[in-house]
């Protein structure tokens, strides 16, 4: 593990305090039903106090993760449908954002429009829609938040890389200066994240398990390709691979580095004809939601959907680095995979959905040992933010996707073997740094009703290398040697 040697000081008040007004109406658009406190009492030299609000969401059930069996000729229908739910919802957000009706009103509203869409989504799959009983129901979910919070909603690490998904530490402990909450939009929690979405990496007990030793077959090379960071100019918010066809179909904005044609009404034609910022030819797409700043400070797209309409606000941080490795399998052989191959890793619903596939890791760096899922890391000066993204290393034999787009893909067990009808292939590893604003708290873009939880961090990718440089990334992996 990677020797610490960034300097480890005390955070400031000032940065204490920052976070802590996340809790309240830090994140943008104001959420309906809020509750806000403040308490407090002067003692000695300085405040001691509790900021608490309680706030909410729009849960509903994720259609999408339960579908399988679609048949081919209904995905576009089906897939257009599935994108109209998000919509839905993020109408929804917005209504009750404005006061647009009550909450019942606006909920009951929402349920009718997504019993229609479903029967939709039924007929199209040669049903009568009766599979997707019991996912019409919406409700509201509350959220309660805390300066000085402790645990976050969840603690299991999703059989990733991290162990101890419960981060050790806690929140943040605010100093004097803590409880000062600049912004209190009249009581009312911001959209996220809030102060306990924070935790110091510095208290974070290590949780990495070391890796299983490879055996006499397995294949220890690694494959390095350098796609750069990202052009801004290529940013969006659509989905070509959950959403084809349907604009801001992510309703949250799009980093992408490798092939430069990736929008929503792409195809795999787009792709061979686009050009690619990876040196060494690759067209393959890799892309994941921006992170921005939690300055105050209007983006160029505070106005837009995707953007500042679907409560993404901030300056959009630029990636300091984004290293894309492919790895090898301890027990087996990897085998090419196919071209146009599509894998999502982590999960964008997480957070009102449940964590089965969240995968996405924050750290420093100098403190790689420690993995957070459920936290955004504070880290100490000289230390970057970074994300760490394992994408699924089993593939099916038969399919480049899946209606649920993880059916046809598959996480290695701890020793590295896959499930039974699966095969190993190489493994993305993409990590990405970045160089936050000093006191300048952070968050990733995601659908407007997920509160920017950090546990709703993901990436997707769509191999397009040509079927020489995959023959050769196969090869320098099996071989046990270091290309790139």
């Amino acid at each position: 593990m990677r020797q610490q040697t960034h300097k480890r000081g005390r955070f400031t008040n000032k940065t204490v305090a920052i976070v802590a007004a996340l809790a309240l109406g830090g994140g943008g658009a104001a959420l309906v039903a809020a509750n806000a406190s403040a308490h407090g009492d002067k003692g000695g030299s300085g405040r001691h106090g509790t900021v608490a609000a309680k706030a909410g969401t729009i849960q509903c059930p994720d259609v999408g993760q339960k579908l399988s069996g679609v048949p081919a000729k209904a995905r576009p229908e089906v897939d257009k449908n599935l994108a109209e739910l998000d919509n839905q919802v993020a109408e929804a957000y917005r209504r009750m954002n404005q006061r647009q009706g009550s909450s019942d009103a606006v909920l009951s509203q929402l349920n009718d429009e997504r019993s229609r869409t479903l029967h939709t989504i039924g007929s199209a799959m040669g049903g009568d829609g009766s599979r997707l009983r019991g996912m019409t129901d919406c409700r509201w979910q509350e959220v309660a938040t805390a300066a000085g919070g402790g645990k976050g909603r969840f603690g299991r690490p999703p059989g990733g890389r991290q162990q101890g998904g419960n981060q050790q530490g806690g929140g943040q402990q605010g100093g004097e200066g803590a409880n000062e909450v600049p912004g209190n939009a009249g009581g009312q929690a911001g959209n996220g994240p809030s102060q306990d979405d924070f935790v110091d990496i510095t208290k974070v007990r290590p949780n990495v398990q070391q890796p299983p030793r490879a055996q006499e077959n397995g294949s220890t090379g690694t494959f390095t390709t350098d796609c750069g960071v990202g052009d801004p100019a290529l940013r969006n918010s659509d989905n070509v691979i959950v959403a084809p066809g349907v604009g801001n179909g992510a309703h949250h904005t799009h980093d992408y580095v490798g092939n430069d044609s990736n929008d929503a009404f792409a195809d795999n034609r787009t792709f061979e004809q686009g050009g690619t910022s990876c040196a060494n030819g690759d067209k393959s797409t890799y892309y994941w939601p921006v992170v921005r700043a939690q300055d105050g400070k209007d983006e160029a797209d505070a106005g837009q959907l995707g953007g500042g309409q679907e409560g993404n606000v901030g300056t959009i941080l630029t990636p300091k680095s984004s290293t894309i490795e492919f790895k090898g399998n301890p027990r087996s052989k990897v085998t090419a995979m196919p071209k146009f191959l599509r894998i999502i890793t982590g999960d964008a619903k997480a957070f009102t959905g449940g964590d089965a596939n969240a995968n996405a890791s924050w750290s420093c760096t100098g403190f790689e040992d420690r993995q957070l899922t459920d936290k955004y890391p504070l880290c100490p000066e000289g230390s970057s933010v970074t994300r760490t993204f394992d994408f699924q290393s089993c593939w099916d034999g038969k399919n480049t996707d899946s209606a649920n787009h993880r059916d046809h893909v598959a996480f290695a067990a701890e020793d590295g073997s896959c499930p039974n009808g699966f095969r190993a292939i190489p493994q993305l590893v993409n990590t990405i740094t970045y160089d936050v604003p000093a006191n300048t708290p952070f968050a990733v873009d995601g659908f407007p009703e997920q509160l920017h939880k950090p546990i709703t961090d993901h990436d997707d990718f769509i191999n397009v290398m040509s079927d020489d440089l995959m023959n050769k990334a196969v090869d320098c992996i099996n071989s046990g040697k270091q290309c790139g």
